[in-house]
């Protein structure tokens, strides 16, 4: 099956250990398949850089690049032509040595400068490694970060909101810690953190609906479904009908009222930074958490492919990769089969890893398989 998203071709110069590769690709799933250590992972990483953040590693810019016979970090470069729905887009990225000796960030669209936003836009992607795998059962803060991913796949603004507000919840910080208490200056910086605060919970209360639409006009099959709930303090006004300048107006009191606590505690204690995304397995009612890793894995899996078809319905957003890392890792051989099966009905590309060649056997010749090994990528 071709799908009316995907990438077909794939260069990659100087990242990690692939001095260079030239990927040509049709439409179906990619397989990549190799031991441990051949470089698989790495050219899922790559995709990643071109979506925002710091891509599935959360590697900087000179951690991704390729130590040369000196072991100075060599530029760094991605490109990958995009086709949807028939049309070709050509998106990079990479890391350029500024004259002051520093290391910056370079994107293009079709030959021009792009921003983050725009490179989302000509490819979105969600993406599951092994490090996931505890997500349910692990710190708030994995759990947040995944699911604005999510919502950035969806809304491209959310990056900036998200940055922004960081940007004044450090600097009001400051402020408390060296016992500045202006009240104008300090009331400038939370009224932002208000605004962008506000515009963070609602972008990821939207996302959530969508979401669990999805996860639940879907039949069930090999994958559980979840019930999500957000948990915090600006979600749950959200979640309650409140207007977004009821919200802002709202937190920047609380935050006017809480300077003094938050100066003795060192950081601000209510906020979006604060949040948490919790799931329930439906067929149990059962927290996520509390479920063996096999289900805990599947409830993860299922999610993946819920946001994939929230993605595909929403008019502002469209198809989607879903890149999945050791893809076989806790799935048995139904659901395994049954994974594939989704993602192949999904309108974007597919990109898998594992060990064994054999993994991705039920796919038959309806995907491209290559093996990784000694830093060569060869089809099968």
């Amino acid at each position: 099956m071709s799908h009316s998203l995907y990438v077909s071709r794939l260069t990659l110069t100087s990242f990690r250990n692939h001095a260079a590769l030239d990927l040509q690709l049709d439409g179906r799933p990619v397989c990549l398949f190799g031991p441990n250590g051949a470089g698989k992972t790495n050219i899922l990483e790559a995709l990643t850089m071109l979506a925002p953040g710091r891509g599935l590693r959360t590697a900087s810019l000179t951690e991704v690049a390729r130590a040369g016979d000196e072991f100075r970090v060599q530029p760094w470069a991605v490109s990958a032509r995009i086709m949807h729905d028939g049309e070709e887009t050509i998106v990079g990225a990479g890391a350029e040595r500024t004259p002051e000796g520093g290391v910056k960030r370079v994107a293009r669209r079709d030959g021009q400068p792009a921003t983050a936003a725009e490179l989302a836009e000509a490819a979105r992607m969600t993406w599951l490694t092994p490090a996931m795998d505890r997500l349910w059962s692990g710190p708030a803060g994995d759990r947040r970060k995944f699911f604005d991913r999510l919502t950035l796949a969806r809304a491209s603004e959310h990056g900036h909101s998200a940055a922004a507000y960081e940007r004044a919840m450090r600097e009001r910080q400051r402020l408390l810690s060296e016992r500045v208490f202006d009240d104008s200056w300090l009331g400038g910086l939370e009224r932002e953190m208000s605004a962008h605060g506000a515009a963070i919970a609602a972008a990821r209360v939207e996302t959530l609906h969508r979401l669990q639409s999805a996860i639940d006009t879907r039949p069930d099959g090999a994958f559980p479904k979840a019930l999500l709930e957000l948990e915090g303090l600006l979600e749950a006004r959200f979640e309650n009908g409140a207007a977004s300048a009821d919200v802002e107006e709202d937190f920047a009191e609380l935050l006017r009222e809480v300077r003094g606590r938050d100066a003795g505690a060192g950081r601000a204690l209510d906020g979006p930074h604060r949040s948490d995304l919790l799931a329930r397995h439906a067929a149990k009612d059962m927290p996520a958490d509390q479920c063996s890793t096999g289900e805990q894995k599947a409830l993860l899996v299922g999610l993946t492919l819920a946001q994939a078809r929230a993605l595909a319905g929403d008019p502002g957003a469209g198809p989607s990769l879903i890149l999945i890392d050791e893809a076989a890792a806790h799935l048995d051989g139904i659901r395994r089969a049954a994974l594939f099966d989704e993602l192949l009905s999904n309108a974007g590309q597919a990109w898998l890893t594992g060990t064994d060649e054999n993994l991705f056997e039920a796919f038959g010749d309806r995907a491209q398989r290559f093996e990784v090994k000694d830093g060569k990528v060869t089809p099968t």
